[in-house]
């Protein structure tokens, strides 16, 4: 077996044992629900490249839920998940309902977090609280072992009265 074909060999193994071990976020109860997928790149004999929708509800807060946008690499490279995926993502956080606090949290507390590439790439979302503003901030961004990444994007939900339940002040359950 040539030089090549063992590397590669060794990269496919190597995926396989971390989606089967630390998976990407294959079913749990808490990853993120697709809504729909937009192709922007069109490649006639591969995978196009799209974006994808996705709808996530906060695991602590319940009432607020967020949608984010990922790019997926389209070819053979993103359909074999050999391509690093793209940094961007945008994200839009919403009171849904009446917000109620499962527990405490801290400052930059993780939301979600999902593998971007083979091996050291991943995406996150963080939760903060703005005492003064009684406001949640969401700040979703990618960042790898050796070099950060600048790509970010922050959004933000004041916590509203909801019919006749008031609203809980998201500096009491801060965890200092």
């Amino acid at each position: 077996m040539s030089i090549g074909k063992c590397i590669m060999a060794a990269g496919f193994s190597a995926m396989l044992m971390m989606n089967t071990v630390a998976g990407p976020a294959a079913a749990a109860d808490d990853d993120p629900e697709l809504i729909f997928k937009k192709s922007t790149v069109f490649r006639l004999l591969s995978p196009n490249a799209k974006l994808a929708v996705y709808a996530l509800d906060d695991p602590l807060v319940e009432g607020v839920a967020c949608h984010f946008t990922l790019p997926e690499i389209g070819g053979w490279k993103g359909w074999a998940g050999f391509a690093e995926e793209r940094s961007e993502v945008s994200l839009a956080c919403r009171q849904v309902g009446p917000v109620t606090f499962r527990e405490k949290f801290e400052q930059g507390d993780e939301v979600y977090k999902q593998r971007r590439s083979l091996f050291f790439k991943k995406l996150q979302i963080v939760r903060g609280c703005d005492a003064a503003r009684n406001t949640l901030v969401y700040l979703v961004y990618s960042d790898r072992i050796i070099e950060g990444s600048p790509q970010n994007s922050t959004s933000t939900v004041p916590i509203m009265p909801w019919g006749n339940s008031p609203a809980p002040k998201c500096g009491e359950y801060m965890d200092k």
